[in-house]
Formats: C-alpha cells, sequence, structure tokens
C-alpha cells in the first residue's frame, strides 16, 4: 500500500493500522504525536484507525529540552 509519510510516498506492505505502521518503521511510540489525514490523534485513537492506500500521515516526535 502507498502512504505519504511525512511528505514522501512510502511502499508499506504487511500493515493496516497505525500501531504497525509505528513498529513496522521502528519508531518510539511513546514519544509521538501522528497526525492521519489533516487529524492529530491521541495515542489512544491509533488502533481505531484503519490505514487506506493514499492516506496521508505526519510524524512528530516529541522531545523535552531546557
Amino acid at each position: 500500500m502507498k502512504l505519504i509519510l511525512n511528505g514522501d510516498c512510502r511502499d508499506i506492505s504487511g500493515v493496516t493500522t497505525l500501531p504497525e505502521l509505528v513498529d513496522a518503521l521502528g519508531l518510539p511510540a511513546s514519544a509521538l504525536l501522528i497526525e492521519h489525514n489533516g487529524l492529530a490523534l491521541l495515542r489512544n485513537e491509533w488502533t481505531g484507525r484503519p490505514l487506506a492506500e493514499g492516506d496521508r500521515l505526519e510524524f512528530l516526535r516529541i522531545t523535552a529540552g531546557g
């Protein structure tokens, strides 16, 4: 399935949900904000969002600074 990840078209296979995609990409779930087709999601909303061909996802990594 082709997805737009942070503006880049990527062919991703074997995933159907956001948690599966995060795992497949090796991203740290605890430090991520995900925007799915323009909607920012809470982490507890990830499992209820199926992925479809052409979806646009933005991954923002949350960091602390000082």
